[in-house]
């Protein structure tokens, strides 16, 4: 197929938007310019009047009727990159800053306070599920393909970016199931993970649970991370903080980081979960690990809120698989769109075991809507309620801001109805967009 050229592309969108008048053209370049890189807005319909809310009369009124297309074209908000770099680049944003004030507290109705109170990053892995490709190890360097001391290997040495890293070694063997029901089950393994930690600290202070309960308060922020061999993994800032009813407190003597780093490792080796259909329940890889975060060194609060936040913003992309939700008409044609083999088979397992009929004890897990993300289902990036402040506070208070620069919340009052009316950018207006980003150029100069 021939590839289309920029100029007729972008021809048409230009005389379309300027065939009433150039306000629609300039219009549409303060739309565009106001998202920010968008690359999937939201385009709305509808109204808005501006109340005194002194006198009840209105101040102005808006309509999206004037805007070119007749649509008010807002950002997506999606927190994944491999959709919207914009959007995800501001979500990112928002977690480093909603971890690092319950490291460092002092912001964000965090008492400064917490910095002192015991303070670590953990790591939970997956089991194994059979031998994968092996990838460089920690330190950047090549090591041989041998996950086993027995067992299949390949004897390579895999650079980075070698696409048989995290494939199966032998897929004949490979536990395709046991590995989707894990993933599935992930967030339920953490949550009993949070309840064996609790019960394993107040055992190693010598607690009974309600004195440990009515004292202690263990809080946390964690994400999600998809390793190459597509089983999700958690980096957790877990935290202890003395419980008291005017807020956060210091915990009681006891509680130091190295104990709270020998409850974890414990707990979730103890955290097993029984599920229907496999021989044996599902539990925690048995590597482990936990950092003491310190004010210097290389676990600084501001290294740990870098490392945790540019997770939240990535999905499943690095195992291979499609970046939306899966249908009956793509199982035939994943290695056609570009899926490797180990990460289609894992697709082909979790639609099998979606069928509700031949797997009713499945039903509540709904594998084939999550069938892409490889079984997970659960939230990419969750906290504890106390740990520090909350995503819809960051977004609240941009809001307020924006509002406080355009009219005084205090004396008017604004009331509106808005129609969804579809989401993107058309080719010829994503070609656009994408020229005047490339090129630096700015309304208006």
């Amino acid at each position: 197929m021939t590839p289309t050229a920029l100029s007729d592309l972008i021809g048409p969108v230009i005389r379309d938007l300027a065939r009433r008048s150039g306000h629609d053209l300039n219009r549409w370049l303060d739309q565009v310019e106001r998202l920010g890189g968008c690359r999937e807005p939201m385009r709305l319909t509808g109204h808005t009047e501006t109340l005194d809310t002194q006198t009840g009369q209105i101040v102005s009124t808006y309509d999206t009727s004037a805007e070119p297309h007749g649509h008010l074209l807002l950002r997506c908000g999606n927190r994944r990159a491999s959709r919207c770099p914009a959007c995800a680049e501001v979500y990112r944003r928002d977690t480093f800053h909603l971890i690092r004030a319950g490291l460092l507290g002092g912001d964000k109705g965090v008492p400064s306070t917490v910095s002192a109170h015991p303070r670590v990053l953990a790591t939970l892995t997956a089991p194994s599920f059979g031998p994968v490709h092996r990838g460089p190890g920690k330190d950047g360097k090549t090591v041989v393909c041998h996950p086993r001391r027995t067992g299949p290997s390949c004897r390579h040495w895999h650079k980075a970016g070698d696409p048989r890293i995290g494939q199966a070694i032998d897929p004949g063997t490979y536990d395709y199931t046991g590995h989707v029901l894990w993933n599935a089950h992930a967030g339920d393994l953490w949550r009993r993970f949070t309840i064996y930690l609790r019960r394993h600290l107040a055992n190693t202070a010598g607690l009974s649970r309600t004195t440990f309960d009515a004292t202690t308060r263990v809080s946390f922020a964690k994400v999600a991370e998809y390793q190459a061999r597509g089983l999700v993994h958690f980096h957790a800032v877990i935290r202890l903080d003395g419980r008291s009813s005017t807020g956060l407190v210091t915990p009681p003597p006891w509680a130091t980081a190295e104990l709270l780093g020998d409850a974890i490792r414990s707990a979730a080796l103890a955290v097993s979960l029984d599920v229907p259909g496999l021989d044996k329940p599902l539990r925690w890889g048995r590597q482990i690990d936990v950092s003491v975060i310190t004010a210097s060194g290389a676990i600084t609060e501001r290294a740990v809120a870098g490392y945790v936040a540019k997770y939240a913003t990535k999905s499943a992309e690095t195992s291979g698989t499609l970046d939306r939700p899966v249908r009956a008409h793509d199982i035939a044609r994943l290695k056609a769109q570009g899926v490797p083999d180990h990460t289609a088979q894992l697709i082909r397992t979790a639609w099998r075991l979606g069928n509700h009929i031949a797997h009713p004890e499945y039903a509540h897990l709904r594998l084939r809507e999550w069938a892409h993300m490889l079984g997970f289902r659960g939230h990419f990036s969750t906290k504890s309620r106390r740990y520090s402040t909350t995503l819809t506070r960051l977004r609240q208070a941009r809001t307020d801001f924006r509002i406080r620069i355009t009219r005084d919340p205090a004396t008017t009052l604004v009331l509106g109805s808005w129609t969804y009316a579809g989401q993107g950018l058309t080719p010829g207006e994503a070609a656009l967009a994408a020229e005047l980003k490339g090129t630096g150029t700015a309304h208006g100069k």
